[in-house]
């Protein structure tokens, strides 16, 4: 295996099988985050008037003298903040595609109005990042030891120098209500609204496809799904363990495929690797697929192997996104797709 193939599991293969690890690829440092969800100008203008405390999930609490204005974030988080009214200024990690488009981890950001400090992996413009002055610098967690994700681990004293505190949110080894909920206290501690109309209808969103989801999954117990991740030379097959999505998936009682603990051990119980002659290996029923624009979209495999396989051919493979944007908006939609995908399913493994 090349070094860039080392680089890609560590970023995509990891997470697009079924999570992230980001060992030896971030930087484990203080914490500091923020998020704004179209507040009421009272309780904003309350948030800004003193100082900003903020305690994240690797247990320091992130400090400064007032509402963090100037925010720089990873992209899914950017995205999960703009969704509860707060702007980043600066973002790093997938954001714009060759052809100028947003990525798919962008949600509904313009990203024409932020400055990107890094559009791939290993990507930081540390210049870019000190010109804007942040007051915080605000990322996920993919690993027990808290490392931040897209933060490079070459460039982490640099960044740190800067100045800006850090904040972390974790998606390690927990299910998805959990990261949610983190995010909408991040919100609300910036000043957003968190009782707004909009936020509340898509929280119950989210909780009526939760219900959905698992109502679907009761009256048909034994549709299999199988998570995957395609690469030109490799097949990825997740565990549901350590992903956030999938770990709540399955605790709403979907039948996942899961690969044993021996053939997870080499990626740190993340997922599988198969060649492509052999990825029929498991029977499934559906098919989630990472949408990623690192990852090989179902429409673009060409491997004979992989026409044959009775869920492609019965038209049963969905797109699953590996790194949830973190809002009840943009989540909600993940469980009804799974939930839809599962009720219309024909058995055929």
């Amino acid at each position: 295996m090349s070094n860039a193939r080392a680089t890609h599991l560590s970023r995509r293969g990891i997470l697009a099988a079924g999570g992230a690890l980001g060992l030896g690829a971030v930087l484990a440092a203080c914490g500091d985050d923020d998020a704004k969800s179209g507040g009421s100008d009272k309780e904003t203008a309350a948030a800004k008037s003193g100082p900003w405390t903020f305690k994240d999930d690797r247990g320091p609490t992130a400090k400064t003298d007032k509402t963090p204005a100037t925010i720089v974030s990873f992209i899914g988080v950017a995205a999960a903040l703009h969704d509860y009214g707060i702007e980043s200024k600066g973002v790093f990690g997938p954001t714009k595609l060759k052809d100028g488009k947003a990525d798919v981890q962008a949600g509904d950001l313009d990203i024409s109005k932020v400055t990107i400090i890094g559009n791939e992996w290993g990507q930081f413009n540390i210049e870019k990042y000190a010109a804007l002055s942040p007051d915080v610098l605000i990322t996920t967690m993919f690993d027990s030891a808290g490392t931040l994700w897209y933060v490079p681990e070459e460039s982490k004293k640099k960044i740190l120098a800067v100045g800006a505190p850090t904040v972390g949110i974790s998606v390690y080894d927990v299910q998805l209500p959990q990261p949610l909920q983190r995010m909408l206290e991040l919100a609300k501690s910036l000043g957003a609204d968190t009782t707004s109309a909009a936020i509340t209808a898509a929280k119950r969103r989210f909780e009526d496809a939760a219900a959905r989801l698992r109502a679907a999954a009761k009256a048909k117990p034994d549709i299999k799904v199988l998570v995957g991740s395609a690469s030109q030379d490799i097949f990825y097959v997740s565990g549901s363990n350590l992903s956030v999505d999938l770990e709540y998936f399955k605790a709403l009682g979907v039948n996942f495929v899961e690969p044993s603990a021996a053939a997870l051990k080499a990626s740190g119980g993340w997922y599988e690797n198969l060649s492509w002659e052999n990825v029929d290996k498991y029977g499934a029923d559906i098919i989630m697929m990472d949408n990623r624009t690192s990852a090989i979209q179902p429409a673009d495999i060409t491997e004979g192997t992989w026409k044959k396989l009775p869920a492609v051919k019965a038209d049963q493979v969905i797109a699953r996104n590996p790194e949830p944007i973190l809002s009840y908006d943009k989540c909600a939609p993940l469980l009804e797709d799974l939930a839809t995908a599962i009720e219309s399913a024909k058995k055929v493994s």
